[in-house]
């Protein structure tokens, strides 16, 4: 098939719906993981194929389990034969305060978003040597950088994907293959909704956010497309901070 495709892992809702949307506004044929709610996949695959046009694809794995990922990158090459981008999007973690994290908490947290994330594009690096070339983009967040409340497991994680993605950058650019992240202020999700704190990080980022407003998913989205197109291939490795400014602020 001559149509270019990407992958979103966690696609099926949020902010990883709202990158595959963009996505299918501009034509690709989809694939979107998913690991819960297959009621909430069918409709998007419903609704983008109705909307754009496009063929959807959609795939029960648990990205933090080695042969999982396997299984759905075959099924990429089973259902279209390539792959142009791949958004590592999918996240879970544990919120706790540092003192009462334990090793099933840290070692879930860094199994889906550190582990997945190198495994998962070194699967996708395999199919993108097909067509010469492709683009990778991770999700980060500030918590990599900052010390937020109850995000160790997560920051520390999430510190990792930002790491990993210097390395592929270097590492996958002999395959013409551009590797970048982008890490996103508060955005209301129902992923936020397990934040202990969550009505203090929205109130602060309605509040003291220089650009006037919060961060929307669509926000996110744009610049993880834009960093997919032949404008961005000199952005290598590098994680853009999509925030309005907020992080500038003491």
């Amino acid at each position: 098939m001559s149509k270019k495709v990407a992958l979103v892992t966690g696609g099926t809702r949020g902010i990883g719906k709202a990158i595959a949307s963009k996505f299918a506004a501009e034509g690709y044929n989809l694939v979107l993981n998913f690991m819960r709610k297959k009621k909430d996949a069918e409709q998007t695959k419903q609704e983008f194929e109705e909307k754009y046009g496009i063929t959807v694809h959609i795939v029960k794995a648990n990205v933090g389990d080695l042969e999982q990922i396997k299984a759905l990158f075959a099924e990429v090459d089973q259902s279209f034969g390539r792959l142009d981008v791949f958004i590592n999007n999918a996240a879970s973690g544990v919120l706790r305060p540092l003192m009462e994290i334990e090793e099933s908490h840290w070692d879930w947290t860094q199994d889906i978003n550190a582990k997945a994330y190198l495994f998962a594009a070194q699967q996708a690096a395999k199919l993108m040597e097909k067509t010469g070339s492709g683009a990778i983009v991770a999700l980060s967040s500030l918590g990599s950088i900052r010390a937020l409340r109850n995000y160790v497991a997560v920051g520390v994680s999430k510190a990792s994907v930002e790491a990993i993605t210097r390395y592929l950058a270097v590492e996958l650019a002999s395959m013409n293959i551009v590797v970048n992240a982008v890490s996103g202020g508060a955005v209301d999700t129902d992923a936020l909704k397990h934040f202990p704190n969550r009505e203090e990080l929205l109130d602060e980022a309605k509040q003291k956010n220089p650009a006037g407003r919060i961060v929307e998913p669509a926000d996110l989205a744009e610049t993880v497309y834009f960093l997919c197109t032949p404008a961005a291939s000199m952005i290598r490795g590098q994680t853009i901070i999509v925030d309005g400014g907020l992080s500038l602020l003491a």
